[in-house]
């Protein structure tokens, strides 16, 4: 007969549950952007970049709702806010991993400074037409300078850069396909929707525009 001492016995529970505990750990992984030093490059790029993000919400709440956005702002505030957690949440996984986590910090931090740097250029470009809703006017001008030379829609270039440096800070690619998807949603509704309001306001200078431009990528999209 095996004898057990109380103490032994009582001790065996808790050995369990610490059991089971590193199992569940071993569907855990810290991701980059919480782990290496350079991190701290990646938050600083990351605060600057989205922290121009929050005058363009209290500007479109400002303005107050608009018939010609159809919505859109709204879907880009709510689409992307839950891919970032979705995408937070994933990263989390110890699937699809970048294997290469500081490069990917790097590379990361980088995406985000250039949709950065993109976005405010297209604020100054725009200067007074700027809105964070779809608002279109007869008299509006096409503004063809700056980024808009290039491409029609430059911010939201921009906003793929920065999600997609997000992602690749996370260290994940399972975070950046996500981060992707919604971006690519979201934009994809909000341009439709605002060349629609453009050639009805507008009309042929706008349409003119659009011959001789892509939508994201000069030559490309």
């Amino acid at each position: 007969m095996r004898v057990v001492h109380a103490d032994v016995a009582a001790a065996a529970p808790n050995s369990v549950g610490f059991g089971e505990e590193l199992s569940f750990l071993a569907y855990v992984r810290i991701p980059p952007a919480f782990t290496h030093l350079e991190a701290i490059l990646f938050w600083i790029v990351f605060w600057w970049a989205f922290g121009a993000e929050r005058k363009v919400i209290e500007r479109a709440r400002a303005e107050g709702r608009d018939d010609q956005d159809e919505g859109t702002m709204r879907l880009i505030l709510v689409g992307n806010t839950i891919g970032m957690a979705v995408a937070f949440v994933a990263s989390f996984l110890p699937w699809l991993d970048i294997p290469w986590p500081r490069t990917a910090l790097i590379v990361g931090s980088g995406l985000m400074l250039a949709g950065g740097v993109l976005r405010r250029a297209c604020f100054r470009a725009l200067g007074e037409h700027f809105s964070g809703a779809v608002r279109a006017t007869a008299d509006q001008p096409v503004i063809d300078s700056g980024p808009y030379r290039w491409v029609r829609h430059p911010s939201y270039s921009a906003g793929f850069l920065l999600f997609l440096g997000v992602g690749f800070g996370l260290g994940s690619w399972l975070s950046i396909a996500i981060l992707f998807s919604a971006s690519a949603y979201v934009y994809a509704r909000r341009v439709a929707v605002e060349e629609r309001v453009l050639l009805a306001t507008i009309g042929e200078p706008y349409r003119e525009y659009m011959r001789r431009t892509k939508r994201f990528i000069p030559g490309l999209i």
